[in-house]
């Protein structure tokens, strides 16, 4: 069976996790909204346990936890839910990078169609955004700016203490698309300036199917999002339906395991990724992205004279891995995060990503490298 590479796509479920999804799936089903009976009251003491895990990881409150079906969700209430009051107000400029997900970019694009002024942020190289261009392009009327925390692709961290700085005396809303940064980067998303960030439960050993929007408050008030559903009321009257106690759980027991196993984690990752590198030297592979800047459990390399799609395919029995997100990678479309920092084509056409965990089995390196250069001679 191949080995597990692709974690950037989605991870495995922690056992842990898995065992309390289950728990709350086949013997503690009650819904949290009918606090009327134990079944209930359990399920909601159940969720608001959840909450107060996931706030920790962040350094965020109890009641600033909105639980959606994922970060697409999370992205669009963020980003769509403050039409109504950018218009009210005027402000209606916003600003993102080049190499946000297709859940920022699209519902920016959806922004831009109702009259909203969307400007997309370059980066170099180094697949980075240089501060100084979010501090050239803040205008007056600029409502909001969404850079993500780490890149999806290349696993590069963005320069949010930077970043920070630069919008600290600003009044424009922040968002960060933080999906595959969240639980394993945890200082940048303690940061009070950040208004708003979204998850996915599976993006760190979490179950599918279960997000969260973070809404920190200014004072006491939440940003002025406007709901994109309505019938019920739950989540702060901007998420309603039934809480889907069982993934709210396990998206709890996530961010436990997260916060308290970080480091041990990160240093797992960081061997594989030495032994990695180390044995795929051979093939003369080119790194995508500043190395100083990328977290231990990605990398993204281009192999000359490799496509991608054809690596791809004759390495599926022995390592599951890939060249673009997960939402993309079945349109053979070159990868826009690659092209935004410049690569030239070749370089992208080339590039594969390989991004794993902590509980990631070794592959057959000898075996991949051997495959690799038979299709390079062929």
């Amino acid at each position: 069976m191949a080995v597990y590479l692709d974690c950037n796509a989605t991870t495995p479920l922690e056992p842990a996790v898995l065992a309390l999804v289950t728990r709350f799936m086949e013997r503690d089903y009650g819904n949290a909204a009918s606090p009327i009976h134990d079944f209930g009251e359990f399920a909601r003491m159940a969720v608001e346990h959840a909450r107060g895990q996931i706030a920790e990881l962040v350094a965020a409150r109890r009641d600033e936890i909105i639980f959606t079906s994922g970060a697409t969700e999370a992205n669009n209430l963020a980003l769509l839910g403050l039409v109504r009051h950018g218009l009210a107000t005027g402000r209606c400029h916003i600003i993102a990078t080049a190499i946000e997900h297709k859940a920022v970019l699209e519902p920016l694009a959806e922004m831009e169609r109702l009259g909203f002024a969307v400007e997309l942020l370059p980066v170099d190289e180094s697949g980075r955004l240089e501060p100084r261009r979010l501090a050239d392009a803040l205008r007056p009327d600029t409502l909001l700016v969404s850079t993500m925390q780490v890149n999806n692709e290349t696993g590069v961290s963005q320069p949010i203490a930077e970043l920070s700085a630069i919008l600290k005396d600003h009044q424009a809303f922040w968002h960060a698309d933080a999906a595959q940064g969240f639980g394993k980067e945890l200082e940048p998303l303690r940061n009070p300036r950040l208004d708003l960030i979204s998850v996915s439960g599976h993006k760190m050993y979490g179950p599918k199917g279960i997000g969260v929007l973070i809404a920190r408050k200014r004072g006491d008030a939440f940003p002025p999002l406007h709901p994109l559903m309505f019938g019920g009321g739950q989540e702060q009257g901007l998420r309603p339906g039934t809480l889907p106690v069982p993934l709210i759980a396990g998206l709890g027991e996530a961010a436990k395991l997260a916060l308290r196993n970080h480091q041990e984690r990160a240093e797992c990752c960081r061997a594989f990724r030495q032994r990695l590198l180390a044995a795929l030297a051979p093939l003369g592979p080119v790194l995508n992205g500043d190395q100083q800047q990328v977290l231990p459990h990605t990398v993204n390399l281009s192999l000359p004279g490799i496509p991608s799609d054809r690596a791809i395919t004759a390495l599926k029995r022995l390592i599951a891995v890939s060249s673009t997100s997960a939402c993309t990678s079945h349109t053979r479309t070159p990868s826009h995060v690659l092209a935004a920092m410049g690569l030239e084509e070749q370089r992208i056409e080339t590039s594969i990503r390989l991004s794993w965990c902590h509980m990631t089995p070794e592959p057959d390196w000898d075996k991949v490298v051997a495959t690799l250069q038979y299709l390079r001679r062929s």
